[in-house]
């Protein structure tokens, strides 16, 4: 018999048997909002289909599984033989079959593609974030190499596939395959001009021999790779397959494993190219014109995979004070907690709203949302994933001692949450991005003042907010040293507008008052009193 000192109370149960997607309003509504009625039906059932998997025991155990047991580089064979494999944990397989299987690379092949996608993303990430990379990686691919028809009739059913097939075989021989990229070099980072990797023209049409060195290759248990190399004509897009079409390996050669804060189940790598079979993709010269709808996919994902991670963290900790009692009552109904939860849950609610919404824009295709993606997808990867971080250590501290404790799994998102920020372009390039968009394409400030002024008129401080907006970008003096601060700008302007237009009054009220009319503190929990943040809360509470 158990002694009576060893009684548990008081501790909130797992959050686990429910629906991921489901318990999530502000995801349910924006895909309710941008899917059409007569496909809804179809892409409820998928997402809730999902959202129950990602919201089971099993599946949680197996994103724990592939946390703890970080992938191994396996660069020779017990001969002696140059195999270049890396080793992962079979929870880590489950989980990219899982993916795959769920239509996280098929985007680009069925009706609203992007936005059941996009959900699916999200919710996926909350089980276990590091094996979005590979899955991000094909599902960006795609559009690259749409500029060469002939590798795209090749390749692209492979990479829209919902078949997951890992063995390290010639491409023709599988019934599906992944992408990874190779872009920043250790001597350039972000300047991928200053790429040093050389392509050596060979016999055949459109064929090169790589030579150099990748500082950060993603997936390199990939079947195909495109990468950056310098070209008789310049920077050029080439793709890289794994395996080459007579079964030999092509040389790829995985110099080690990046050593990560976060991320830790998926593999970053270095790679030397030391004569390496590659095909190019796109013109000689126009390597960053050939990647760049690669790259903006993946930026979306950034901005997506932080959503989902903020969402995880906000419903860990609303549910552990739904639960918890302290001081004569429930954590939850203690005014200055839930002054924290609302807070925490409009930042999560925001970035859910304007990632769909960018999803969205990708599934419309028409000359005005590419447009407005030009300028919204930079200013939203700027601006969510550094909100990312900050959500996830004051979620944390809603659980006290108990969120700071590895079996709790906030550590985890704590490590995860400034990854995306970093990334895909870190802070710095996605601002100067931006710049580049107000200052070479006025058509990507158009779009994005039309869909903003959707909402004028509908609240004050958002009015005032446009106004000072415009005020800002009327002075381009000096803009370059103000870019962070005209980027927080259009992207909080944006998700206040969105909000106006589509959440509930007292979620638009209290994003409005504290990010737009400057009635907040500098942390989380100092929204005004005088607010409904009560029904905030409730409203993100992770019940299904």
């Amino acid at each position: 018999m158990a002694a009576s000192t060893h009684t548990v109370t008081n501790q909130a149960p797992p959050l686990v048997g429910y629906d991921v997607y489901a318990a999530d309003r502000a995801l349910v509504e924006a895909v309710e909002r941008h899917v059409d009625a007569g496909l809804l039906d179809e892409v409820r059932g998928e997402l809730s289909a999902l959202g129950r998997a990602a919201g089971s025991a099993q599946l949680q155990e197996w994103g724990a599984q592939a946390n703890e047991n970080p992938p191994k580089l396996r660069t020779h064979d017990r001969y002696g033989n140059r195999i270049d494999e890396v080793e992962f944990h079979p929870a880590w397989h489950r989980l990219l079959g899982k993916g795959v299987s769920a239509g996280l690379t098929a985007a680009w092949t069925r009706p609203a593609g992007h936005v059941r996608r996009a959900a699916a993303f999200l919710v996926w990430t909350q089980v276990e974030a590091g094996n979005g990379c590979p899955l991000s990686m094909t599902h960006a691919a795609v559009p690259a190499l749409r500029t060469d028809p002939e590798l795209a009739a090749e390749w692209e059913p492979r990479l829209t596939s919902m078949i997951y097939d890992r063995d390290l075989r010639p491409a023709r021989l599988k019934a599906g395959a992944l992408f990874g990229m190779g872009m920043t070099e250790k001597q350039g980072g972000s300047d991928v001009r200053a790429n040093t990797t050389s392509a050596r023209p060979l016999a055949e049409d459109g064929t090169y021999e790589l030579t150099g060195h990748k500082w950060f290759c993603s997936a390199p248990m990939s079947d195909g790779f495109l990468v950056l190399a310098q070209a008789p004509g310049g920077l050029t897009c080439f793709l890289v397959p794994r395996v080459l079409e007579d079964g030999t390996r092509n040389v790829f050669l995985i110099q080690r494993l990046k050593e990560k804060l976060g991320n830790r189940s998926n593999a970053s790598s270095e790679v030397e190219f030391d004569g390496t079979w590659a095909r190019r993709v796109g013109e000689e010269g126009r390597g960053v014109r050939t990647i760049i709808e690669m790259v903006a996919a993946t930026r979306l994902d950034c901005v997506l995979g932080s959503a989902g991670l903020m969402r995880q963290a906000v419903a860990q900790a609303v549910h552990h004070c739904t639960y918890r009692e302290a001081f004569g009552g429930k954590l939850i109904d203690k005014p200055l907690m839930r002054n924290v939860l609302a807070d925490l849950a409009l930042e999560s609610e925001a970035a859910t709203t304007l990632a769909l919404r960018l999803a969205a824009a990708y599934d419309d295709g028409s000359e005005q949302e590419r447009a407005f993606l030009r300028l919204a997808v930079p200013a939203a990867k700027y601006w969510v994933t550094k909100r990312c971080a900050p959500v996830a250590v004051e979620a944390s501290e809603c659980l006290g001692g108990n969120g700071y404790v590895e079996e709790s799994g906030m550590p985890r998102l704590v490590r995860e949450s400034p990854l995306n920020s970093i990334w895909e372009g870190a802070g710095n390039i996605q601002a100067l991005d931006v710049l580049r968009a107000l200052q070479r394409e006025p058509q990507a400030l158009n779009a994005y003042l039309q869909e903003v002024g959707r909402a004028r008129g509908a609240d004050h401080r958002l009015d005032g907010a446009i106004k000072n907006l415009l005020t800002e970008l009327a002075d381009l003096d000096g803009i370059e040293a103000r870019a962070r601060r005209v980027v927080e700008r259009l992207a909080l302007v944006l998700q206040g507008a969105l909000l106006v237009q589509y959440a509930p009054p007292e979620v638009a009220d209290a994003f409005c008052a504290s990010r737009l009319g400057g009635d907040w503190g500098t942390v989380f929990g100092t929204l005004p009193h005088t607010l409904n943040l009560a029904s905030v809360v409730e409203r993100a509470r992770p019940v299904s």
